[in-house]
């Protein structure tokens, strides 16, 4: 055996995504074709997948001047997607992971139902087969809100004003990414300043993301960023070699 056979293990380094419940506000100037661009987004960062994924869109957050156009024009768009077999082009819903899994968020929205909630669509499933599911009026306590999904259920909430929709975001144990809508630069950046997130994701969904971005989240949502430059630096263990020229040499 040599030399190297008697060191002691070493810490091993790790990146950690923890997933999250991921936002979306859409501010009251998103008008128009803006709106329909947005609730276009919105369907998709929600359902694809069947909503299984970390920085699906779980939450959607809308300004009151807006709200009830988005919220009738995205029920509508919801209950025309096709729920079925993958294999088939048109099917949009595929089945989740489990039964289990499938059990567990229907119990999540029955339990909000229960306490008040209002169901939009969806809210009814078929062995693993989950119908998208939109509701409102939900408490901010219940797990439907403040956990993690990871299916096709996103909750539905109206703000009046921008600093609130921000605390709306930040009133969560995770901090993965945010979509913000909006058409005001100096909301964005104060959005960028004051969201507790790894990522801002302006004029689209949380959902977005690419594989050399510094991907990652704050708080419960994990540590470290993937990402290829991101991923070999946090990988990576800095050292430092400091050599003192001693005074009494020449």
């Amino acid at each position: 055996m040599g030399p190297a056979s008697n060191r002691k293990p070493r810490k091993k380094k790790v990146v950690l995504e923890l997933g999250g419940n991921a936002a979306v506000i859409v501010d009251e100037d998103t008008r128009g074709p803006y709106l329909e661009d947005a609730i276009g987004r919105i369907l998709f960062g929600a359902f694809y997948q069947s909503g299984q994924s970390c920085i699906g869109v779980q939450r959607i957050i809308a300004h009151g001047g807006i709200y009830d156009e988005l919220r009738e024009k995205l029920v509508a768009a919801t209950r025309r997607l096709k729920v079925g077999d993958p294999k088939e082009e048109e099917t949009f819903i595929g089945p989740m992971i489990s039964e289990t899994e499938a059990s567990r968020l229907q119990g999540w929205v029955d339990d909000a139902v229960k306490a008040g909630a209002t169901l939009l669509c969806g809210g009814t499933r078929d062995g693993v087969m989950m119908q998208p599911t939109l509701l409102e009026n939900v408490d901010t306590s219940l797990a439907i809100s403040r956990k993690e999904a990871f299916g096709p259920v996103a909750v539905l909430s109206e703000f009046t004003d921008f600093d609130e929709a921000i605390r709306i975001v930040n009133d969560s144990v995770f901090g993965l990414q945010t979509g913000i809508f909006t058409r005001d630069l100096y909301k964005a950046q104060r959005a960028w300043d004051e969201l507790e997130v790894g990522g801002v994701i302006i004029g689209d969904v949380p959902s977005w993301r690419v594989d050399h971005m510094p991907y990652g989240g704050v708080k419960d949502s994990g540590l470290g960023r993937e990402g290829i430059r991101w991923a070999i630096e946090d990988m990576t263990e800095t050292r430092l070699m400091v050599v003192r020229r001693s005074p009494i040499l020449p």
